[in-house]
């Protein structure tokens, strides 16, 4: 099946290529809603495409909040911030979350192995520390684990997926600033300009 290229994809291929200097231009402000419909916002690190459905991926463990509450049927939705400080850009990508477990039977699985295969050893190994959000362990050991396999995720590591459905695009530069927004209407994406 062929799955053109979302339009609002393109700006942001130019904002990382020019922010590519910058490492933490891939650093992305995640916001969910929890089980008892409290906002929660952390940051994610931007981890590519999950080609060809054009889902921005990210990792998380399962024993985090936001894994938690997506398995206890909080709410999918979710959107993420991303602002660019060289060419003074936000994006906000509004959609749905998907959480790609070890128990998950889908299509994902292999994304999620090659994700842990794509990640450091020092990324890798926080997988197999101890609870996040748990009392701090005193034990060393806690968080100075053996090195886990390179090409098997640990159980605890999990693939999460943004599908966006509204894309904002606001571009600070200028007088007067730039506005663009993206919808997936009946299946089609549609631009607008709007005011910012």
């Amino acid at each position: 099946m062929n799955h053109p290229l979302p339009p609002w994809r393109s700006p942001i291929a130019r904002a990382l290529h020019r922010n590519r200097s910058l490492a933490y231009a891939r650093y992305v402000q995640l916001a969910t809603v929890d089980a008892s419909h409290r906002p929660e916002n952390r940051t994610m690190v931007f981890r590519g495409w999950l080609e060809p459905v054009s889902q921005l991926k990210f990792v998380t463990d399962i024993r985090s909040t936001k894994a938690i509450n997506l398995l206890a049927d909080a709410s999918p939705w979710a959107e993420v911030c991303w602002y660019f400080p060289k060419t003074r850009e936000q994006f906000r990508l509004s959609g749905t979350l998907t959480l790609v477990t070890a128990d998950t039977i889908t299509s994902h699985h292999k994304a999620r192995q090659e994700a842990w295969q794509q990640m450091s050893d020092v990324g890798r190994v926080q997988f197999a520390w101890e609870t996040p959000g748990a009392d701090r362990s005193e034990d060393p050991a806690a968080f100075n684990p053996p090195q886990p396999d390179s090409n098997q995720p640990l159980d605890t590591f999990c693939l999460l997926l943004l599908e966006a459905a509204t894309v904002t695009h606001l571009e600070l530069r200028g007088e007067p600033q730039s506005c663009y927004l993206y919808e997936l209407l009946d299946g089609e994406w549609q631009t607008r300009s709007i005011n910012p």
